[in-house]
C-alpha cells in the first residue's frame, strides 16, 4: 500500500511570505500610552523595567518613567486598593498593605480558599523540585502556568526566591504559610514523592522540545 503524499512547506518563487503582526500606535488606543501601559501592568506578573515597556510600545525611555510616575502618584492620590511600586528597577502593581486584612480573609476563607486542581498539581511541582522556574515547572505540567503562580503567590502558598544564576529566570518556593497549611513543621516531613518527579536533566530537555 503507498504511502499518501507528505505536504510540504515550500515557498515558491512570487509567492508573498507569510502576514507579519501588525504594529499599532499607541495613540490610537483610548487613553494612549499611559492607559496602554497601565492595560499591560495589570496582567504581568513579574517586575517590568522602563526600558522593556519602552521597547514593547516603542517609546522613549523618558516618557514610559513620565507615565508611569503619574500612576503612581493618581493611584496613590485616589486612594485604590493597589499601588504602582518601583522596585529594584521594576514596576508592577500590588495590591495596598493597607487592606492586607481583608485580602487575606478573601482569600483564605470559604469558597474562595479552595485551590483548582491545576493549582494543586502546580503547587507539588514547586513544593518538590523548589526553588524552580515557571518554565521547568510548564515543562512538568505541559501547560502555562503562569495565572496559576500568579494565584499562588496572592495566596501566600508560594514565593519569589531570587533569579537562576544561568539564565536570570525568577525562581519560586514554598512559604511558612504553606507549611502552616499542610500541617508541617519543615519540608523534610513531606511525602517521598520527589522521585516520582522529572530529573532536572529531563525538564531541561522537555523546555528545550516546547522552544523547538
Amino acid at each position: 500500500m503507498s504511502e499518501p503524499p507528505q505536504h510540504l512547506d515550500v515557498e515558491l518563487p512570487g509567492s508573498a511570505p507569510a502576514a507579519e503582526p501588525e504594529g499599532f500606535d499607541v495613540d490610537d488606543f483610548p487613553g494612549g500610552a499611559r492607559s496602554t501601559i497601565e492595560a499591560i501592568l495589570m496582567v504581568v506578573d513579574q517586575p517590568l523595567t522602563v526600558l522593556d515597556l519602552a521597547d514593547a510600545l516603542e517609546l522613549e525611555e523618558a516618557e514610559v518613567r513620565e507615565h508611569l510616575e503619574a500612576l503612581e502618584s493618581e493611584y496613590a492620590s485616589q486612594h485604590r486598593g493597589f499601588a504602582l511600586r518601583e522596585i529594584n528597577g521594576g514596576w508592577r502593581v500590588y495590591s495596598r498593605p493597607a487592606y492586607a486584612p481583608a485580602v487575606e480573609k478573601f482569600l483564605m476563607g470559604g469558597q474562595q480558599a479552595k485551590l483548582t486542581q491545576a493549582s494543586l498539581e502546580t503547587l507539588a511541582v514547586i513544593a518538590y523540585r523548589q526553588p524552580i522556574s515557571r518554565s521547568r515547572v510548564s515543562a512538568v505540567r505541559g501547560v502555562n502556568v503562569d495565572g496559576v503562580i500568579r494565584t499562588l503567590t496572592t495566596r501566600g502558598l508560594i514565593a519569589e526566591m531570587g533569579t537562576d544564576g544561568e539564565g536570570g529566570a525568577m525562581l519560586y518556593g514554598t512559604t511558612p504559610f504553606f507549611l502552616q497549611r499542610m500541617g508541617l513543621s519543615s519540608l523534610d516531613e513531606l511525602p517521598a514523592l520527589a522521585p516520582y518527579l522529572p530529573d532536572t536533566d529531563v525538564i531541561d530537555e522537555l523546555i528545550e522540545q516546547g522552544q523547538a
